[in-house]
């Protein structure tokens, strides 16, 4: 199996890092990075695989090089250091001079050695405006990260924004090389932005646990909301650890009254071309350049937060009336469909506890 070959500071507690810096199934590919949560910690590491004349190695030398930190925003700077350091330590094994120096000039982002965080934590997830205008946001990813999750999952970020808000827990199963799945992770935890002042104190925070694998089960039973990524098909049958099965673009759920939500309506088709349209007249600007400084990553969070602020304005607004009575007009002004969006509707009512009348007619013969 996996060990822990080398550490700073050595009396921290890592057990089960072997296992989450080293994606299952790594074997089959040469590189590959990853991120991952331990704890009050995330961690990002780089793993490389070469092949080596040793039947000691059984041909094989395979390694991962990561670094925990109280913010995963804070991680993706130090990318390039682990991907030499990984290089390095396949080709001179046992020579930790670079990381030793790097750990006494970074140490101050780290917790102490009890786990318990400094009171200069940075911020690790951004569930407001105050925290989602943070500097570290922009460092989060590569560029063309939300680019690359539009492509790919198309009109299905739709049906992902809806779950995201609705703070179920969903897990993502890709075979390796998972560092780009991880990305997933992170933009659809970006869906459920909200920036309006007390909103749902009461309401689970969406955790980004990025790579998770069999030794997380225990955790994983505990929690309530988190997004999550995979390499070992087994999670697909522990139906008890997730609410949303995400396979490649194939998004699904066995909880039978979250299977509408499945279903893409004229309003979420309307809200992609809405989506789409704005990309585009970004890139023609950025093309005659107009503008530069506004970028893809900005667009793609602030059309999402948008459109959450809207629908939770109307919702509270509503319960502050006097009949307290939703109709499908306002259903329609919160770009939602009437009656392709009931379900989600009710479902964000009880979730965020917010306290309307739903009079939107669910007729049966349309």
């Amino acid at each position: 199996g996996n060990i822990v070959e080398w550490c700073l500071p050595q009396d921290i507690d890592l057990e089960g890092v072997e296992f989450k810096s080293m994606a299952s199934g790594s074997h089959k590919i040469q590189s590959d990075f990853i991120y991952f949560r331990k704890g009050l910690c995330f961690g990002l590491a780089c793993f490389a695989n070469m092949p080596v004349e040793s039947e000691l190695e059984r041909g094989a030398r395979m390694k991962s090089v990561g670094i925990l930190s109280p913010s995963y925003t804070l991680l993706y700077r130090y990318m390039h250091f682990l991907e030499n350091q990984v290089r390095h330590q396949l080709e001179m094994p046992g020579h930790y001079s670079h990381l030793e120096a790097f750990y006494d000039d970074k140490k101050g982002v780290l917790p102490d050695s009890k786990g318990t965080l400094t009171s200069q934590q940075p911020v690790h997830w951004l569930p407001s405006i105050h925290r989602y205008m943070y500097p570290e946001m922009k460092i989060t990813h590569p560029a063309g990260c939300m680019s690359q999750f539009i492509k790919f999952f198309g009109e299905q970020i739709l049906v992902l924004w809806k779950f995201a808000l609705l703070r179920k827990r969903i897990l993502i199963f890709s075979p390796p090389p998972v560092g780009v799945v991880c990305y997933r992770v992170y933009c659809c935890c970006c869906l459920a932005n909200v920036s309006l002042p007390g909103l749902g104190g009461t309401v689970p925070e969406s955790k980004p646990f990025f790579y998770v694998n069999v030794a997380d089960i225990e955790m994983l039973e505990t929690e309530v909301s988190y997004v999550a990524c995979t390499t070992e098909k087994i999670f697909e049958e522990k139906r008890d650890l997730y609410d949303v099965y995400v396979d490649n673009q194939n998004v699904k759920t066995h909880h039978e009254h979250l299977q509408p939500l499945l279903k893409i309506n004229n309003a979420d088709k309307e809200k992609y071309r809405r989506l789409n349209d704005q990309r585009q007249m970004l890139m023609y600007s950025q093309e005659v350049g107009e503008d530069c400084s506004s970028c893809e990553e900005d667009l793609f969070i602030l059309f999402f937060m948008e459109q959450n602020n809207r629908i939770f304005q109307t919702l509270m607004e509503v319960s502050a009336s006097q009949d307290k009575t939703l109709t499908a007009d306002h259903a329609r002004g919160m770009g939602l469909d009437p009656q392709g969006d009931r379900s989600f509707l009710m479902d964000l009512l009880e979730v965020y506890g917010i306290d309307v009348m739903l009079v939107i007619d669910n007729p049966c013969c349309t």
